[in-house]
């Protein structure tokens, strides 16, 4: 997620969380005491709450399968798995073919962290058809994300102030201003959440999958994760070797990197994303509207956004286009080969006093609805990487590092590396410098890497593979762009992951699809 709360992994996919007519809600389930008899009841899905989004709920199938959702309940502290509980929001649409041809429950984390996958799910339903001729699609809330006992922070009005803060200081005074405004959002988030802080590590996410494995009748967990789902699918392998079923992972976050060098290779990543968008546009027989050259679209990007840091342009009124949430809604243009066109248009607006489009982009990447309501995606992305990363960064050690952090992206490297401190003075200290995600015993697990993709960059396909261990892992390589491979429709890709969880059918080592 890029913005300046959290630099870590990609929030949502650019195209979920901006298909919001799709989104859709979770009911409340039936529970009778024990966690591990329990039964889920399957309703008709209400309409999403506004920690999920907002919206109507979701439409049914091409075919008419209505989405239907329940709630699992699982120990708020899974030390104490006889204590309190909380709900776990669950969404599904039933396998289509026959009943002898299911193989089980396919269970989707579409990334974050902090994304609802009880709106991403439906946003998706049509692309995963093939998937559902044996598997009931499966996808869930998080604990601590939409309907999942969400994290909360700050209002609506404290948020849109938080997004437009500067979050690229250049003084002593603006780095004072910055520790002070993220200090406030952290203290709201400990007043206003401090019963599920504690407990929203991936390691509890991964423990509740594994409920939910139990809960849904399965004995393997097949699983598809992406982006900083592949993170939460490599903990619970780590976790559970022995119950992981068919397990895909596409665009993969890097489980040996801690904080720093994630946020460093996400400067990299969309650095790349960036280049190729530009060469992309001055490549192409009409005239490029925002340059002539590759580096030519890149300076007056460059000078826009000093130019906003000096005086910010009009953008969804009554607010005004900042530089900080210029550079947000540029990065979440670049999530995707398809909003391309988006990122083009709004910076030609933009250059004539225009910030709509782009300031539209930024608030699509921070959960903003046009009615001015958030989700609470950012506030559980941080409350989430809070506790899952260990190192605490100062003002003073990020300005050390800016230098690195510059080469690596003139554009993006200042926003990323001070989106570290996000952790300064939070609540609930870190648990490691980086997941642990060996995997030992565990059946095949397909990973899939894209050499363009910004926010995952393609270096962490092959870490995963070796991090995962000896003989557990496959990598399939896509020569594409934008940030993941099998929702970019690419009929390789496709092919490959659905030969695999449809049959078994492991690619060859290192196979490449573009």
């Amino acid at each position: 997620m890029v913005n300046p709360s959290r630099p870590r992994a990609a929030a949502l996919t650019a195209s979920a969380v901006l298909l919001a007519a799709l989104l859709a809600g979770c009911g409340d389930g039936s529970w009778d005491g024990d966690v591990m008899t329990q039964k889920l009841d399957w309703k008709d899905c209400p309409a999403p709450s506004e920690a999920e989004g907002g919206g109507g709920a979701p439409s049914p199938l091409p075919n008419g399968t209505r989405w239907q959702c329940a709630t699992m309940r699982a120990p708020l502290d899974w030390s104490k798995p006889k204590g309190d509980t909380i709900g776990i929001a669950l969404i599904r649409a039933k396998a289509s073919g026959p009943a002898d041809q299911r193989i089980g429950s396919l269970v989707f984390n579409f990334g974050g962290p902090g994304g609802s996958g009880v709106t991403a799910l439906p946003a998706f339903g049509e692309d995963y058809a093939a998937l559902r001729t044996r598997y009931d699609l499966v996808s869930f809330d998080p604990r601590g994300v939409g309907r999942s006992a969400p994290v909360e922070c700050e209002n609506d009005t404290q948020l849109d102030e938080y997004f437009q803060q500067d979050a690229t200081p250049d003084t002593p005074a603006e780095q004072v201003q910055l520790l002070d405004r993220t200090k406030q959002f952290n203290d709201a988030c400990e007043k206003n959440s401090k019963r599920i802080l504690p407990h929203v590590r991936t390691t509890d996410t991964a423990r509740d999958m594994d409920l939910m494995r139990h809960v849904l009748g399965d004995a393997k967990l097949n699983y598809f994760g992406i982006s900083y789902g592949t993170e939460l699918g490599g903990v619970y392998a780590h976790l559970f070797p022995k119950n992981v079923g068919r397990a895909v992972l596409d665009a993969v976050v890097d489980p040996t990197q801690d904080p720093e060098q994630g946020a460093l290779g996400q400067a990299r990543g969309f650095q790349l994303a960036l280049d190729n968008f530009a060469e992309d546009c001055t490549s192409k027989v009409t005239d490029c509207p925002i340059g002539d050259t590759p580096e030519d679209v890149k300076n007056r990007i460059a000078t826009l956004l000093k130019d906003l840091e000096k005086k910010p342009i009009p953008g969804v009124y009554p607010r005004e286009l900042t530089q900080t949430a210029a550079i947000n809604g540029i990065a979440q243009s670049l999530y995707s080969k398809d909003f391309w066109e988006y990122l083009t248009e709004g910076l030609e607006q933009a250059y004539d006093g225009d910030g709509k489009i782009l300031m539209l982009l930024s608030d699509s990447m921070n959960g903003r609805s046009e009615n001015g309501e958030y989700s609470n995606i950012a506030s559980a992305n941080i409350a989430i990487n809070c506790s899952d990363e260990k190192p605490r960064y100062t003002a003073d050690y990020v300005e050390s590092r800016l230098p690195e952090f510059r080469d690596a992206s003139p554009l993006f490297g200042d926003f990323l590396a001070w989106g570290m401190i996000s952790c300064h003075d939070w609540a609930v200290p870190g648990a490691a410098d980086h997941p642990d995600v060996s995997a030992p015993g565990s059946a095949p697990i397909l990973v899939v890497g894209n050499t363009g993709d910004p926010a995952t960059p393609y270096e962490g396909a092959r870490k995963m593979v070796e991090a995962l261990g000896k003989g557990v892992a496959v990598e399939l390589t896509y020569k594409g762009q934008g940030h993941g491979a099998y929702d970019s429709k690419n009929k390789c890709v496709q092919a490959a992951v659905n030969s695999y969880l449809l049959d078994g059918k492991v690619p060859e080592p290192d196979a490449v699809c573009s």
